[in-house]
């Protein structure tokens, strides 16, 4: 998947000069937490959030520290702080370092672009214009899409089982000679020893990604390795 297929457009945006008023008054309206900044000729200038707005001299939540850790600030940052703080133009506070991914960037890049840079969204350019945004709304929808209906499945019970065992077998942590799987009406049962606590759950998960699966049955128990007696 793309981030094409699933990118929000047309994206709502704001321009550089725009007020601090204006836009906290738009993203308030399009009930939206963030949104690109532009300049004139449609290229990315910037992207502001709902983060740009917490430190605020009118809330009295502009940054603070004791006298003694002022001292250890230098004059650059400070002049920083108090422009993002007392700003009234949206350049004066947005962030203009912005992670941008292409159409053309598959659904796994995106991801990672958000987990490596702790965002919440991603612009989509093509030949520097704005023509999408990604955000995690946007891979939740993607995800719902994609999630199998366990209630409309048609698959027999040797097949769930037949998939689960082929899911495990794929597994790092799978114990693979020592999960039993039974299948009964969709009904999943597990069976047999673990190592490792996490691999209760992660069995369970496997179990239940399976299309046709109603519920998973939990009946492993955690051994220590060095303790198991295999019979024959």
């Amino acid at each position: 998947m793309q981030a094409e297929a699933i990118m929000s457009k047309p994206v709502i945006c704001t321009y550089p000069s725009a007020s601090i008023a204006e836009v906290a008054g738009l993203m308030l309206s399009k009930e939206i937490s963030g949104l690109p900044v532009i300049r004139g000729d449609g290229t990315l200038a910037g992207i502001v959030s709902e983060g740009d707005f917490l430190r605020r001299a009118e809330l009295g939540t502009q940054q603070k520290r004791s006298r003694w850790l002022e001292l250890l600030v230098s004059p650059g940052k400070a002049a920083d702080e108090y422009v993002r703080a007392n700003g009234r133009q949206i350049a004066e506070v947005m962030s203009d370092n912005v992670v941008t991914a292409s159409p053309a960037a598959w659904l796994a890049e995106i991801v990672d672009l958000m987990m490596h840079h702790h965002v919440k969204r991603i612009p989509i350019v093509d030949n520097g214009k704005v023509v999408g945004i990604i955000t995690r709304s946007d891979i939740l929808r993607a995800l719902f899409g994609v999630l199998p209906d366990a209630e409309h499945a048609a698959i027999d019970d040797l097949r769930i089982r037949q998939n689960i065992i082929a899911e495990l077998a794929t597994q790092k942590w799978a114990s693979k000679a020592l999960i039993n799987v039974a299948v009964e009406k969709g009904v999943v049962k597990l069976n047999g020893a673990i190592f490792d606590e996490r691999e209760r759950q992660a069995a369970i998960v496997a179990a239940e990604n399976v299309a046709g699966v109603r519920f998973v049955q939990d009946n492993l128990f955690c051994a220590d390795p060095l303790s198991v007696i295999l019979v024959s």
